[in-house]
């Protein structure tokens, strides 16, 4: 038996024996002197193979790089100048008395302390990649995260309740995962995009309080921050206001950052409408530490001769933005071209700018080929209403408002998190939360010609706006809510629809027929009949939460097991073929497909 982690030996071990099982992280052979540091998922400790001792220092000599072996000997401490204060072992050194190899490795494909592998490597050789401390601090992070969940809901009665895995494919999102069943030919089940359904279904059974720390599938194009499986902290109530289910989950967060990492995150969170958040920012999850906002021109621009702008301004659905960013003036030629190319990523058709050398001066110590497009009214607002300073740049956005707000909204944090930004004090440090609320029930589908929901639809609209899923969809405000951390959207949800007529009068808004409505959802229309309580919740991302606390680039590194933005799995090789004998059973035969592209 083990005395303890090897990571955990300290100088409160000093002249004592100690068991360890590890790993070697690293042999070193001094001259005669063999020294290992082994490691397990608390972190090194170094011992010492002295030639004395010659069946040990035998066994130390035949020992390599991820050998698994069982060490014993006496602590003592490291001798003066050869302190580590960077480990907790960093004080002692272990004597070596026996070794035992348990197993020994084939050389692995990299070195495990190598900060420039490759994200294929990483994946292709994950179990490896699993054993570098800093993986596994990620994944005992995670741990801690989710205990720390549980401890707050359980003091708060929530149950734990699972839900299927498979279950009915009800299509309004992202693409399903579809399971074909064997038993019944020729029909599917899916994997569940959330526990959406099944936690209403739960709050009009009596259970008031639920909470699973669920996988979740999605069908979906992936980035840095998506999976095609992914953790879902799922939470539904019965019985409180919005405002109260919003107060519960932010206290979890509060303590989750609290106890997981030792951060006190702002008390309370502040709140800002969508309206507010998309005509500041050009987003609903806009990252506060950013100090740049949009200045809306719209109005001012109807009658410019510059017809990029005009054009915008006359447009139904339109705008015109200026991002005013202070001391960039000093931004050459080439930076203004990237940035212009960035944009285009967006859809924009272009960036317009104005440099401001004297805004004193106003139109003449204005520095843009545009600047001679645009009347003087225009050119006062624009000085006016963004507050610029001699020294200050102006970019522009103008076309449809989703690819203004796209686009520049994304300008913003480029140049926020810049090497620029950063040296111009545009990106303060530290943690900014956001509750954005009043979300529109609907967006409008222009390519389908109707109405679809810009949550799900079983959001219940605001108090006084049933009325317009009728009569005017487009000004019907939702009982919905994200929790925005530096610019990462981590938790979302609503109240819900309770009764049967208004969830019915939601599917009509939708183009969503009786019949169809039956056939996707009638076992929730028929629960809803039954007494259903006043109900809502919030759902967070495990993943992305983990991800900030720490400071990785992408989810990939706090999940075990993660896929490549392919949606693969490199270390087992899945999505593969299967044969022709499971296909039969499955009633499925295959259409000649070209091979997917590595």
């Amino acid at each position: 038996m083990r005395t303890c982690y090897v990571g955990q030996v300290s100088a409160e071990h000093l002249d004592r024996e100690v068991t360890l099982f590890g790993w070697v992280h690293r042999r070193r052979d001094h001259g005669g002197v063999i020294f290992i540091d082994l490691r397990d998922r608390e972190g090194l400790a170094q011992v010492v193979c002295d030639p004395d001792r010659a069946e040990v220092f035998a066994i130390a000599e035949r020992i390599r790089n991820e050998f698994c072996v069982k060490l014993t000997g006496r602590v003592r401490r490291r001798p003066e100048g050869t302190v580590n204060p960077n480990l907790r072992s960093g004080e002692i050194e272990i004597l070596c008395t026996a070794i035992e190899i348990l197993n020994p490795s084939v050389t692995p494909p990299f070195q495990l302390d190598d900060e420039n592998l490759s994200e294929t490597t990483r994946l292709t050789h994950r179990v490896l990649d699993l054993r570098r401390p800093q993986m596994q601090r990620n994944l005992v992070l995670r741990y801690r995260v989710a205990i720390e969940v549980r401890k707050y809901l359980d003091s708060l009665g929530f149950v734990d309740i699972e839900t299927p895995m498979l279950t009915k494919s009800t299509p309004e999102g992202a693409r399903d995962y579809l399971v074909p069943s064997r038993v019944n030919a020729g029909q599917f089940f899916a994997l569940p995009q959330s526990p959406q359904l099944f936690k209403q279904l739960l709050m009009v059974s009596g259970f008031d309080r639920y909470y699973q720390i669920t996988k979740c599938f999605r069908d979906e194009d992936l980035r840095a921050d998506r999976q095609p499986e992914f953790t879902q902290i799922d939470c539904e109530t019965s019985f409180l206001s919005e405002s109260e289910i919003r107060d519960i989950f932010e206290k979890m967060i509060r303590h989750v950052f609290r106890e997981a990492i030792g951060v006190e995150l702002p008390d309370p969170f502040p709140q800002m409408p969508y309206s507010e958040a998309m005509a500041l920012y050009g987003s609903d999850k806009p990252d506060l530490r950013v100090r740049l906002r949009f200045t809306e021109l719209t109005d001012v621009m109807k009658d410019v001769d510059f017809k990029v702008f005009s054009a915008a301004a006359n447009m139904e659905g339109g705008r015109v933005v200026a991002l005013r960013v202070p001391g960039g003036s000093e931004m050459s030629r080439s930076e203004i071209d990237a940035y212009t190319q960035f944009v285009g990523i967006y859809g924009a058709r272009g960036l317009a700018y104005v440099k401001v050398n004297d805004a004193g001066k106003g139109r003449e110590g204005l520095q843009s080929p545009i600047v001679k497009n645009l009347h003087d009214a225009a050119i006062a607002a624009i000085l006016e209403r963004s507050g610029a300073q001699s020294g200050d740049i102006v970019f522009f956005g103008a076309d449809k408002a989703k690819v203004v707000n796209d686009a520049i909204g994304a300008l913003r944090n480029r140049i926020g998190h810049s090497e620029f930004g950063r040296r111009a004090g545009l990106l303060e440090e530290g943690w900014k939360p956001l509750w954005v609320v009043d979300f529109p029930m609907f967006d409008y589908d222009e390519e389908d010609r109707r109405w679809v929901a810009c949550h799900h639809p079983f959001t219940a609209p605001k108090d006084g706006h049933e009325d317009y899923l009728q009569t005017d969809p487009g000004k019907c405000l939702a009982k919905a809510y994200d929790m925005v951390l530096n610019g990462w959207e981590i938790g979302g949800g609503s109240v819900r629809i309770h009764r049967e007529e208004v969830q019915s009068k939601v599917f009509r808004a939708l183009a969503i027929g009786a019949e169809e409505a039956r056939a996707k959802f009638g076992f929730l229309l028929d629960a809803l009949q039954y007494g259903a309580p006043p109900h809502g919740g919030i759902a967070f991302g495990l993943d992305r939460i983990v991800t900030m606390m720490t400071g990785a680039e992408s989810i990939r590194d706090v999940i075990a097991f993660p896929k490549t933005q392919r949606a693969q799995c490199l270390l087992t090789q899945a999505p593969s073929a299967v044969d022709e004998k499971q296909l039969r059973e499955l009633h499925i035969r295959l259409r000649q497909v070209e091979p997917a592209k590595a």
